[in-house]
């Protein structure tokens, strides 16, 4: 499978974190539960099922507990993560979620849990509008433009990188929903804060699930002691009585193929 630059960074990192993700992704774990408890769609068995961007295979899990005789594929493009979540699926695949190796009307249902904050939402969506099948339905969770707002706070005329992704608006991921063919777009809201001892705890943990690579504009290099002194102070201004704070802007949304 063949990637450009960018990807490949973000596959590697997410490759690294495989054999520590389950344990650092409590709030990834907590919002794909979240994911399904809204997801209210009249599915009749028997049906083939879709997770994009699979990960470890939590999301497998919930889909087979919640439809047991549900035939469930899993696609991700990090080949360590597929490793295991082959315990959770009846197939696997390594794919670019953006060009799914799959025929036209494939599924019945399209679910995605935190992974299309990685990719072009629109070719995303273009491709489970083409792999659904009419009236299938999608569910997917992103994150909004509000997560980590703390980090950028706390870098604050530190430097000009990029330090988070450049996270949709809770509108753009429904118009986009929208122009690759969905109707029947419904999207929810809600802030989850995990919160940390100290800085270094709060960066350890990102870097377990695999979320320390942002892309393009993102440092290169180390910090200097004095950058990583100021950043540390600008974050302790906003410690709570339960430690630091970094908040997740989760975006839920359902819809259905026209």
């Amino acid at each position: 499978m063949s990637l450009p630059p960018i990807k490949q960074s973000v596959r590697a990192s997410f490759d690294r974190a495989a054999s520590s993700y389950d344990a650092a992704a409590g709030l990834q774990r907590q919002v794909c539960a979240r994911l399904l408890a809204s997801f209210n769609a009249p599915i009749h068995a028997p049906l083939d099922m879709l997770d994009a961007g699979c990960g470890t295979g939590y999301g497998a899990r919930l889909l087979r507990q919640h439809w047991p005789t549900a035939r469930i594929a899993a696609a991700d493009f990090a080949p360590a993560m597929l490793t295991l979540a082959r315990q959770e699926a009846d197939f696997c695949l390594a794919a670019d979620i953006e060009t799914l190796p799959f025929a036209e009307q494939s599924f019945d249902v399209w679910w995605s849990n935190l992974t299309i904050q990685w990719c072009a939402a629109n070719h995303v969506f273009s491709e489970a509008a083409r792999v659904l099948r009419p009236a299938g339905h999608l569910a997917v969770s992103t994150l909004g433009p509000a997560t980590f707002h703390e980090l950028r706070t706390a870098f604050t005329g530190l430097d000009a990188y990029r330090h988070t992704l450049p996270f949709s608006e809770a509108d753009q991921v429904c118009q986009t929903l929208a122009d690759a063919g969905f109707w029947h777009i419904t999207c929810e809201r809600e802030t989850l804060t995990v919160f940390y001892p100290d800085l270094k705890a709060l960066l350890r943990a990102v870097k377990a699930i695999g979320a320390n690579r942002v892309g393009t504009g993102a440092r290169r290099g180390m910090m200097g002691r004095a950058a990583w002194q100021a950043l540390e102070a600008g974050y302790e201004r906003q410690r709570t009585d339960a430690g630091l704070p970094a908040s997740y802007d989760v975006i839920f949304c359902y819809a259905e193929k026209r």
